[in-house]
């Protein structure tokens, strides 16, 4: 919580806390005439006090008693402690008149009533102050957390992507730039094509990821030329298949959840000469966005891939830091097909 929302909170309790004080003033003198009578005199003594006492009540409790004893949870301890606390906020705020004028300031009777009455001031007055100090200071403490967690969550975010980003880029880029290196001889124009297509991808992994969330259709239009950047590997048009059903118009994602489980796909489907290798079907319902992936694989690399996961743990890490309890990630290895899906509840 920002230093200038501290002290007005402060500020506006003592507000608060002396208008109070000072309507009961008003209203005890409602009625009277001429001086101010010897029992208001003492009604106005006592409710000095009260200011005092409230005061070194509140900022005891503030400070010492709720890191001592509140975050420990030492509520015996707490207990005890606040009651001294409170009856000696009544007599360090008495002192100063009790010192410069003599109990007959405060109360005509002497000592023994002065005591009395400014113990019942320091359990009836500094005990709720300290009571309201340890609330205020508790709902200060839980924001705190609140946004130390959110910071957190957010650098994790943050490095998580760019590790996901960092994984993606030199893998993907080396073969995309040695195939289109290759292509620039056989077909020109088809070669221009795809670099600008890498082009296009580029701009998107800088520019486009750092915000939170991107429109969904700027995500599958960078899926659509990954695909088809990755096709240049191999003459089997059929190699992949990417189908999407459903209107993305109005719709936002966060940035790269796709990616990942696609790049793995791509890295781990042995034969490309097979229909269909990989398939690839993103479905966009009223609330859900729901993501499917499958690939084949051989079975003797069946431990290489699931040693190879890096994207997935790190999206999966993502996922509960961005979509908590609002997604879905299954996935089945079966039959030498590896199989993803992922529903997102918008």
């Amino acid at each position: 919580m920002k230093k200038s929302v501290l002290i007005a909170l402060h500020l506006g309790y003592w507000m608060c806390y002396i208008l109070l004080i000072a309507l009961i003033l008003i209203l005890g003198n409602q009625g009277r005439q001429g001086d101010l009578l010897p029992e208001y005199r003492i009604i106005k003594n006592i409710y000095i006090i009260g200011i005092f006492s409230g005061v070194f009540s509140f900022y005891f409790f503030y400070t010492f008693l709720f890191s001592k004893f509140l975050v420990q949870k030492k509520i015996v301890q707490l207990i005890f402690a606040g009651i001294i606390v409170a009856l000696l906020s009544g007599v360090v705020a008495s002192s100063g008149l009790i010192l410069a004028y003599g109990p007959q300031m405060l109360f005509n009777d002497g000592w023994r009533s002065a005591y009395q009455i400014v113990f019942a001031v320091g359990l009836l007055n500094g005990l709720p102050n300290g009571i309201i100090a340890l609330v205020m200071r508790g709902f200060i403490s839980w924001y705190a957390d609140i946004k130390w967690k959110e910071d957190v969550n957010k650098k994790n975010y943050e490095m998580e992507l760019a590790l996901v980003k960092s994984q993606i880029n030199p893998h993907f880029l080396f073969n995309t730039i040695n195939n289109i290196d290759i292509l620039i001889e056989k077909d020109a124009v088809r070669a221009s094509s795809y670099l600008n297509k890498l082009s296009d991808i580029m701009r998107f992994m800088l520019y486009e990821t750092k915000t939170e969330t991107i429109p969904l259709a700027k995500e599958l239009a960078y899926i659509e030329k990954y695909i088809d950047l990755q096709k240049i590997r191999t003459a089997n048009p059929n190699y992949v298949n990417y189908l999407v059903e459903g209107d993305a118009k109005n719709l936002v994602i966060a940035p790269m959840l796709f990616i990942p489980f696609m790049e793995n796909a791509f890295k781990h489907a042995e034969n490309k000469k097979l229909e269909n290798a990989i398939n690839i079907k993103v479905v966009i319902e009223k609330e859900l966005i729901i993501f499917d992936c499958e690939n084949n694989f051989r079975e003797d690399t069946q431990t290489k891939f699931d040693q190879s996961g890096l994207g997935n743990e790190l999206i999966q890490k993502r996922l509960m830091l961005l979509y908590p309890d609002k997604h879905k990630l299954e996935v089945i290895k079966s039959n030498n097909t590896y199989k993803v899906k992922l529903t997102i509840n918008q």
